[in-house]
């Protein structure tokens, strides 16, 4: 029998072109993560935030090289969202160990795992659907027969969905590493845009500046390179004049709206203040603190977040608390961090309460932390996250419009985890808000989240103009002001009782008041765009 030879096949041969092909992907994955690592350098601890005006711009150079397969995009948008999300929040791992909650050296090691590859994956879809879609919409893919309308028109779009997708994200359980937190606190000028829009603002322009960067790059012919340029600069000049001349409105100081309010920063950690001795160190940490702004003339007292990690308040033993006992007797009101008790269920709350001990308002946690403060998808998943959670109950989150009236004035506040939410912030100031407050724990993690976490209040005072009160258990504790300035800033792991002269604001900015209109205004051009080209 004479032997036949096989036909080629197409088949026979896709496997040598597919390990061809995932080869050549290499390289151009790594540069996306290496893009990635670059920006997350724009945030703490390193915070250079220069950076953050070009390191979106390979990524966009490597999704114009993709083929035209819609699905090529996605290694791509998740190398880099692994590289600036996973450097960005790695202070998530001082979480671990958990140890004192009587968990095993395992299993902390799986929570602190399972929470910095949730928040990780969360950014990487983020910025994989903008991949996505912007594929799907205009097309990567670039040709040499493009015209500068086209690369334009593509350009405007992708601002657009970025701009979208940050702020649906911002609806969503877990959110902090928005382009805009890159330029805080280092950029004032241009963080003055969001006195305009809020955060998008500042993240439209840096996905510009990205876009017109890699655009340039990619065609070297003048009649589109020289263009691309000159709007880049022209966005980056007008951008910091319209924040400078932001920058340079005066603050009113009226001296009937002054206040002095002192800021204790307990530093006692909760694996200790949950326990009997840490129990008495709280008490004698801030009944003193208190006593000594009070001698000094404050009008009212800060404290942390879960300064007394327990329900005390809506029970009985209001009475019996040392230092509600303190707050009678010196008869000056005090925002106490503490837990709440409603309908049977607990709640991270800041309570106000006055000088004759009336509990004048309250203001309970929004934005929970999953599995710190509640199980997620809890009649679902329930009994399985349970396992890797240090929870017996879940918390309750507050209402998003709340207002946190108090003897010195109507405060805007919110709760550590709250302060990467803006929405939380402007709904505040819209209803009447003179001044911001936050409490925040921020207990076990390091200055790399301290610092971020202050760049996010930072962020938060410059878009309400609000003068900022932060008081934290263990760092940062602050003052800014309402064009972002840092007044002070307590040591690190450190016991803090400062008092801050401030004053109430009246003002609305235009994102206060109109919110973000910047966002659908960008998608409407964009919509616009897009039909004249599918005509």
């Amino acid at each position: 029998m004479v032997d036949r030879p096989v036909p080629y096949s197409s088949a026979t041969n896709s496997h040598p072109q597919e390990i061809t092909q995932r080869i050549r992907e290499i390289p151009s994955m790594a540069i996306a993560f290496l893009s990635g690592l670059l920006m997350a350098l724009t945030l703490a601890p390193a915070g250079f935030w220069v950076l953050g005006w070009v390191a979106l711009a390979p990524l966009w150079a490597l999704l114009r090289r993709t083929p035209r397969r819609i699905w090529a995009v996605i290694p791509l948008c998740a190398a880099w969202g692994v590289g600036y999300n996973g450097l960005a929040i790695s202070w998530i791992v001082d979480l671990h160990p958990l140890t004192w909650m009587g968990l095993t050296n395992s299993v902390s090691l799986g929570v602190t795992a399972f929470a910095w590859t949730a928040i990780v994956f969360w950014g990487v879809v983020r910025v994989t659907c903008w991949g996505l879609l912007v594929a799907l919409l205009w097309g990567w893919h670039a040709t040499g027969t493009e015209s500068l309308g086209c690369i334009l028109n593509r350009w405007l779009g992708a601002i657009a969905l970025w701009c979208a997708l940050e702020v649906l994200w911002s609806y969503t359980p877990l959110d902090w590493t928005t382009l805009a937190i890159t330029q805080s606190p280092h950029d004032l000028w241009i963080l003055h845009l969001g006195q305009l829009s809020g955060p998008t603002a500042v993240s439209a322009c840096l996905v510009a500046i990205n876009g017109l960067v890699a655009e340039a790059w990619l065609h070297p012919q003048a009649g589109v390179r020289k263009p691309l340029v000159n709007l880049g600069l022209g966005i980056l000049l007008v951008s910091h004049l319209v924040g400078l001349a932001l920058f340079l409105q005066p603050v009113p100081q009226a001296p009937e709206s002054e206040l002095k309010i002192g800021i204790i920063q307990g530093n006692i950690p909760t694996r200790v203040k949950l326990f009997e001795d840490g129990v008495q160190r709280s008490f004698d940490a801030y009944i003193d603190g208190y006593e000594a702004l009070v001698d000094q003339g404050a009008d009212a007292v800060l404290t942390p977040e879960g300064s007394f990690p327990w329900a005390w308040v809506d029970t009985p033993k209001r009475q019996q608390n040392a230092f509600y006992q303190t707050i009678v007797s010196r008869g000056i009101p005090a925002w106490v961090g503490s837990f709440g008790l409603e309908d049977g269920h607990y709640r991270q709350t800041l309570f106000t309460i006055s000088g004759d001990g009336e509990v004048y308002s309250r203001y309970n946690k929004v934005k929970l932390v999953p599995l710190g403060e509640y199980i997620p998808f809890e009649s679902l998943l329930g009994e399985v996250i349970q396992r890797l959670s240090t929870l017996a109950d879940s918390m309750r989150p507050g209402s998003l419009h709340q207002v946190v009236d108090s003897p010195v004035g109507r405060a805007i506040a919110a709760i550590c985890y709250d302060s990467a939410f803006p929405q939380i912030f402007r709904n505040q100031a819209a209803t009447g808000g003179e001044f911001i407050l936050t409490a925040s724990n921020n207990d076990p993690y390091g200055s790399a989240m301290m610092n971020q976490h202050h760049a996010q209040d930072v962020m938060r005072a410059i878009e309400t103009s609000r003068y900022t009160l932060r008081a934290t258990n263990t760092g940062f504790s602050g003052v800014v002001t309402p064009h972002g300035r840092t007044l002070w800033k307590s040591g690190f792991r450190t016991y803090e009782a400062h008092l801050a002269t401030i004053y109430k604001q009246q003002t609305r900015t235009l994102y206060v008041q109109w919110g973000n209109w910047l966002t659908p205004f960008l998608l409407g051009v964009a919509l616009i765009g897009w039909l004249r080209v599918k005509r």
